[in-house]
């Protein structure tokens, strides 16, 4: 008898720790939501919350949109998410099963249609922004959404807009790119510093393998960063129910928006399921914002042995060699590239790039082929004269450091070139 008292005051003391250390870890992070995760519970197809809906109509500086979110409201503020959908798509057809999924787990979703199916890369991502200030600042759900916890994802265009607005506005806490194509305003990453993970397609010959590659490494050491590749799906895996993508995405999201800890298990040091994954790149582990620094050196490998990448090549990655033009002032020089073609128009970026010493402004100009017409800059303010164009600076990008670089792009229609550029600075 005297054992068995032993043996049970032993097991309630052990319980009771257990509960203690639960209720603390809780205290010690109040964004933390949801019971533990596990294996199966991130894999499934919804969380522990009930979800609700509302539609949002156009004119918030996106087209219209879908808010989903958590109807408990006994457990504070969740962190919100921004998905936007690829070039020509809606998100209607393409994320829109996202929502209610993400809703489930803990997080308030607002999924947007653009304002033209044809918006740019760049667009897509002030969409993106401004759909988070609509759902932090006017939305009938903003008292549920955390304002310091915002997150962006987005398809292919948009999720190069997903790029975009995190080069823009690094205090958001994280960006997901499914399938990401470049950025319009920085085809290099080397400043961005919001936690970013590229999910991509074993099989997409639109955005490859060996083209992601060239985008992921100029991401810094210092900024978390993952990219997990799915077996054998193409370009639209993502439009379409995906568990494999879910399973890395929520940890990321819990991770990053709720410092949620319990998830990097999931992740680090290897993708705890990684069937249906061709191959992992990460930079465990992966500490929450307050915590330590997370480590600068990236795995050394991916966790499975890549397959050959596809042979075709994107049709939206840059051209080889950009070409280059002596500057009319050694104040700055002016580099192009063409971003994507189609029959009848073609995407063109320009980077400038400071001398010895920092600008103050600059102007861009060049003569267009015969054809060619720009219809559209972003990052830039347009006059033309003629077949003779110039592009000045925006508000926001005229200061250059010494030797650092801004970049322009825009829409134009005819057949693409390469123009001998200028570049002055007042």
């Amino acid at each position: 008898m005297h054992r068995l008292m032993a043996a049970t005051v032993a097991v309630l003391g052990l319980l009771s720790s257990t509960i203690a250390t639960h209720a603390a870890s809780a205290a010690d992070n109040p964004y933390q939501r949801g019971p533990a995760p596990t294996l199966a519970s991130v894999s499934a197809s919804r969380g522990t919350f009930a979800t609700a809906q509302i539609s949002v109509p156009g004119g918030n500086g996106f087209g219209s949109g879908v808010i989903y979110y958590p109807t408990d409201t006994s457990q504070g503020t969740f962190g919100g998410v921004a998905i936007v959908p690829g070039y020509s798509a809606l998100f209607a057809n393409e994320e829109a099963w996202m929502g209610p999924w993400l809703a489930s787990f803990g997080f308030v979703v607002i999924g947007i249609e653009t304002n033209s199916r044809t918006d740019s890369a760049d667009a897509r991502g002030t969409q993106l922004l401004a759909a988070l200030d609509y759902l932090t600042q006017r939305s009938a759900v903003r008292d549920r959404v955390d304002p310091n916890r915002l997150s962006v994802v987005g398809h292919s265009a948009g999720g190069a807009g997903v790029l975009s607005a995190l080069l823009r506005r690094p205090t958001l806490q994280a960006g997901v790119g499914l399938a990401p194509g470049s950025p319009v305003g920085d085809y290099r990453l080397s400043n961005d510093r919001v936690p970013t993970m590229f999910i991509s397609g074993q099989r997409d010959t639109t955005v490859t393998r060996s083209y992601l590659d060239g985008l992921y490494s100029t991401i810094p050491a210092s900024t978390p960063s993952a990219w997990v590749e799915i077996t054998g799906v193409d370009h639209l895996f993502a439009t379409r129910a995906n568990t494999t993508e879910m399973r890395v995405l929520i940890p990321w999201l819990k991770i990053f928006l709720d410092d949620d800890t319990r998830y990097t298990q999931f992740l680090c040091p290897q993708l705890a399921d990684s069937a249906n994954v061709s191959m992992y790149r990460s930079k465990c582990p992966y500490v929450p914002p307050g915590g330590s620094s997370p480590s600068p050196s990236p795995s050394a490998s991916p966790s499975a042995s890549p397959s050959a990448s596809p042979s075709a090549s994107p049709s939206i990655s840059p051209s080889p060699s950009p070409s280059a033009s002596p500057s009319a002032s050694s104040a700055c020089t002016a580099s192009y590239r063409t971003v994507n073609s189609w029959s009848g128009g073609f995407q063109g970026e320009v980077t400038v790039t400071a001398g010895a010493s920092a600008i103050n402004g600059w102007t861009v100009g060049w003569t267009l082929s015969g054809g060619q017409t720009i219809n559209q800059v972003w990052n830039g303010t347009l006059s033309a004269s003629g077949s003779a164009v110039k592009v000045t600076n925006a508000s926001y990008n005229g200061s250059i450091p010494a030797s650092g670089s801004s970049t322009f792009g825009f829409l134009g229609t005819g057949t693409p070139s390469a123009p001998a550029l200028t570049c002055t600075s007042p």
